[in-house]
């Protein structure tokens, strides 16, 4: 694939609000709440909890809770219950947690604590155990015990319903289990410490037709639905397919090259983009939430890599001309987005690709004419997802654009140069207030892939860089160690990032690891395939760089094999600099 925090809030415009007094118990362990009266003259109570554990390791899990209010509205709402075991939070968001031995209490944020009939929220948690990992059984809220009896003392509506089969909700994400892709978890468990993270939900490649069946004896997309069934068990359950098989792919470097010629348009549409969404349209999986993450590095290429951009390739000035990637990306939008329980997510590159000023609204704009191409519209499209693949930092803390040494700006610094971001959060954010601005729905939602950005181990910073100039400023203090931003393929240093999570921030429906983790980027030397997959010098170390990379050493790791390959040593390195560390 080419170029391409800690307590946090979600978003008051995206995120539906809620919860009050007491409520039904829905956990994975299929608890029940005990019924206790309310306080007299207290609102009526009345909600439903839905606690469920959306991963979990040999030490740790994450949880998601969602309440919501079925009783009158209140102003502000507090939540209790008792762990069963030795579990301890570690981090939360969207709520602020304390606890005290096994007691926890949950309060609402400043933006999120008026909450009226009907509504709902969630936040989330990361917390350590040994031992056994038992749902917890009662719940408090506003001080009274779940019983989910008392409707609204007002004249009564229709309560709130679970969403019916096959429609879609606001964040396909929130209240759902992850699908844990077998053939990608057995490989991570079979490495040294590999079963630390071996039941992360990954994305799954759909990257040529051969996939759509199954590769070698290996599952296809039928495999993968039905697994994800079994998975899925009586709760949510969100399934992650990466559509990138456009007709001339990824025209601007040569290691993630595709099977189809730059005017196979209709091979894309008949032997690719309609075999997967029948098979996603089987009322069969109707009860799966299925994002699709569609073509990755495509659109964005047409905005940096053109004529007369210093770093145009022939390749991309022929697929600029033929709207080939344009006609694809809206023929699968229109497609896949006709099945009800789709979410198309397109790719909105990366902050060190298109944070700079003549590069993000084109970017905005392409992605948009993409969006109303071959009968789809902007409906079509649920969100974006940024960082596909790539390295760039989810949060720089020890500086931003802002700030200035001697007088000098931080963009004028080698690193930043000029870009109007530091990291992918803010540039996600960005991104998707201009989305909104020029057409797309409000409640659009971002992902963004964490798989790699990590960036700890002893070379972490822990502060600020030394205030000589702007450049030992930005490089003293940054957590991404990349030579240059440019720099894209099996990156040395690199480690594995914030986990797989719903609403981490504002305006972001989840982290995501959608390159899963340990697939080679492209290999370090020329090696023969039969998967149109090319051999591109910055995958090896001894590069010394191009104009995308303001000629700097490639920073790759060597002996690596073909894109999409199991690469050992990649996965070694993405352990061993894991940040949170495993």
């Amino acid at each position: 694939m080419s170029r391409t925090g800690t307590s946090t809030t979600s978003s008051p415009q995206r995120r539906r609000t809620a919860l009050l007094a007491a409520c039904t118990l829905i956990a994975t362990a299929g608890a029940t709440a005990t019924a206790l009266s309310s306080p007299a003259g207290a609102a009526a109570p009345g909600c439903k909890v839905d606690y469920s554990v959306t991963n979990q390791w040999s030490n740790g899990f994450g949880a998601n809770v969602t309440i919501t209010n079925t009783g009158d509205a209140v102003g502000s709402w507090t939540l209790e219950w008792s762990f069963g075991g030795n579990q301890q939070v570690s981090q939360h968001w969207n709520a602020g947690l304390t606890q005290s031995g096994a007691a926890v209490t949950a309060k609402n944020v400043s933006w999120n604590g008026a909450l009226a009939t009907g509504a709902s929220a969630s936040f989330g948690f990361n917390a350590s155990y040994s031992g056994t990992n038992a749902v917890p059984t009662v719940f408090k809220l506003n001080g009274v015990v779940c019983n989910g009896s008392t409707g609204p003392t007002d004249p009564p509506t229709d309560p709130p319903t679970d969403p019916p089969v096959g429609s879609r909700v606001d964040n396909p994400y929130a209240g759902a289990k992850g699908y844990v892709n077998p053939e990608w978890s057995a490989k991570a468990a079979a490495e040294p410490g590999g079963t630390k993270v071996s039941n992360q939900p990954t994305g799954v490649w759909l990257d040529r037709i051969a996939a759509i069946n199954g590769v070698n004896g290996g599952m296809g997309l039928r495999d993968h639905l039905d697994e994800a069934l079994r998975q899925k068990g009586s709760g949510e359950l969100t399934i992650q397919f990466v559509i990138y098989n456009l007709p001339g792919r990824d025209c601007s470097a040569l290691a993630s090259n595709g099977e189809l010629g730059p005017t196979e348009i209709d091979r894309y549409k008949t032997e690719y983009i309609d075999p997967i969404a029948k098979i996603l349209s089987d009322p069969k999986y109707a009860g799966l939430r299925i994002v699709t993450t569609v073509e990755i590095d495509s659109l964005p290429n047409l905005i940096t890599n053109v004529t007369p951009r210093p770093t145009a390739t022939p390749n991309c000035d022929v697929m600029k001309a033929n709207g080939n990637y344009v006609k694809g990306v809206g023929y699968a939008l229109a497609k896949l987005g006709a099945v009800k329980n789709v979410y198309n997510y397109v790719d909105a590159g990366h902050h060190g690709w298109l944070g700079w000023d003549d590069n993000f609204g084109a970017t905005a704009q392409i992605l948009k004419q993409a969006a109303t191409a071959e009968g789809s519209t902007v409906a079509n499209v649920h969100g974006f997802i940024v960082n596909t693949a790539n390295y760039s930092a989810l949060k720089e803390d020890h500086f931003t654009i802002n700030d200035t040494v001697n007088g000098q700006s931080v963009r004028t610094s080698k690193w930043v140069d000029w870009n109007r971001y530091t990291d992918e959060l803010s540039y996600a954010q960005a991104m998707r207030a201009e989305l909104i601005r020029i057409g797309f729905d409000s409640k659009l939602g971002m992902l963004i892939d964490t798989s790699r950005n990590g960036w700890g181990g002893a070379a972490r910073p822990t502060g600020p860089g030394a205030k000589t100039n702007v450049d030992t400023y930005v490089d003293g203090g940054r957590y991404d160690r990349r030579i240059h931003l440019g720099n894209w393929c099996n990156q040395a240093g690199a480690g594995l990032g914030e986990r797989p999570k719903a609403n981490p921030e504002p305006g972001i429906d989840a982290y995501v690891w959608m390159k899963p983790p340990g697939e080679s980027d492209g290999s370090s030397k020329a090696i023969p395939n039969d998967e149109g997959k090319g051999f591109d010098r910055m995958c090896d170390p001894t590069y010394t760089g191009n104009p995308r990379n303001n000629n700097n050493m490639s920073g790759a790791l060597g002996d690596a094999p073909i894109s999409g390959h199991w690469f050992s040593a990649q996965f070694q390195e993405l352990l061993k600099n894991a940040h949170p560390a495993l």
